[in-house]
């Protein structure tokens, strides 16, 4: 097969061109090794060590419970006669709730306030009685026994008024417990009942009163943390804020710690308590909480941003005098809302915050022109 002169022209130009990159990709290695480490300039931004006193705040899931809940029941099976209150309605403590059927207890109450006054006449007659014989007696009209059988009935008589007249109070009770009222202030939730309904001790309530001012909300913290808050809240009165939808914020008071830690979840139970005029918070809603379990005093921090993990050991690039950077091992003490409390540098040390992962030890830096707050969203102009 012969080739032709184009033919052969194109050939020479590709072998041309293959050699000349093989001798560039040969030599790049070396020109790389050639260069100094950490020759390049990176820009960087950075923060410095500060001394100050630092929240430790505990963050935890709440659930929140009214502070009294009553489930009303009526105390005597009955017929539900009239209901005086309406679902989701405010109530007091006194307030009339239920009627129920009370014609048959009406009737025992009169008829027990009926045998009271028969047993105060009879107890009448024997005490006039008594005292005729008593003054029979004094004239020896009659014996000594006929003055005492007419004691003797007179003492009968009281028994039976005092066993009668309890007859009557205990009938009064029974009638009382066909007037339902509340026990506490709080809200009613549904109504199970209707007028004609059979209520019975047992079984649903009729309805559930609860109480949602002041409100408590129940979390769990861990057990490291219990010794921080007793020792920095020993009244136990220590400021709980929980978030709730929209930004908004309640702070109350922590008004109970659990006896014991729970051994499966390492965690203590517990509550604190808010005041709830506007029923902002409502129970069974789960809410957001922290807590200041307790301050650190003095503390060295820096921006979370320049803690580096390595394999081993936590560290940050801390600006040397001559702009080089230094790796400097530090110990993190907590880290809270974006600062860390550290230990191994010194305050006023000049550290990395963005821009770690581009360095090495000894690398040159050069801080970064801060951009104005708002300038990322200015319009730009029409060019």
């Amino acid at each position: 097969m012969h080739l032709t002169r184009t033919q052969l022209s194109i050939g020479a130009g590709l072998f041309a061109i293959i050699l000349g990159a093989f001798v560039v990709l040969r030599d790049k290695p070396a020109q790389v090794a050639r260069q100094p480490r950490g020759s390049a300039v990176q820009v960087v931004k950075t923060g410095l060590a500060e001394q100050r006193s630092i929240p430790i705040t505990v963050h935890a899931n709440g659930y929140v419970s009214a502070i009294n809940t009553v489930d009303v029941r009526p105390q005597v099976q009955n017929v539900v006669r009239a209901i005086h209150v309406k679902e989701g309605q405010q109530v007091r403590a006194g307030q009339l709730l239920f009627t129920l059927d009370e014609r048959g207890d009406v009737a025992n109450a009169e008829k027990a306030a009926a045998q009271v006054a028969r047993d105060r006449a009879d107890l009448a007659d024997a005490e006039l009685a008594l005292k005729r014989n008593q003054e029979l007696l004094g004239r020896n009209f009659i014996s000594q026994a006929v003055v005492d059988t007419a004691r003797s009935k007179v003492e009968a008589l009281r028994s039976t008024l005092r066993a009668d007249a309890a007859g009557a109070r205990s009938s009064n009770v029974a009638l009382g417990y066909n007037r339902i009222s509340a026990s506490i202030d709080g809200r009613i939730g549904a109504i199970s009942v209707h007028p004609g309904s059979l209520a019975q001790p047992a079984g649903t309530p009729m309805v559930t009163i609860s109480q949602l001012d002041p409100i408590t909300v129940g979390f769990a913290v861990p057990e490291r943390d219990l010794a921080y808050v007793r020792a920095s809240y020993p009244k136990g009165d220590a400021p709980v804020v929980v978030q709730l939808a929209g930004d908004k914020t309640m702070t109350g008071k922590l008004v109970f710690i659990d006896n014991m830690v729970d051994s499966q979840t390492g965690a203590i139970r517990m509550k604190a308590q808010f005041a709830n005029p506007d029923h902002a918070m409502w129970p069974g809603a789960f809410v957001n909480v922290t807590l200041v379990s307790r301050t650190l005093p003095d503390a060295v921090v820096i921006p979370a941003q320049a803690i580096v993990t390595g394999p081993v050991d936590k560290f940050t690039y801390a600006v040397q005098p001559d702009n080089s950077v230094k790796m400097e091992k530090i110990e993190v003490v907590a880290i809270e809302n974006g600062l860390a409390a550290v230990s191994g540098i010194a305050v006023g040390t000049r550290v990395v915050v963005e821009g770690v992962q581009n360095l090495r030890p000894d690398s040159k830096v050069r801080e970064t022109q801060a951009t104005p707050a708002g300038a990322a969203n200015e319009p730009r102009s029409p060019t």
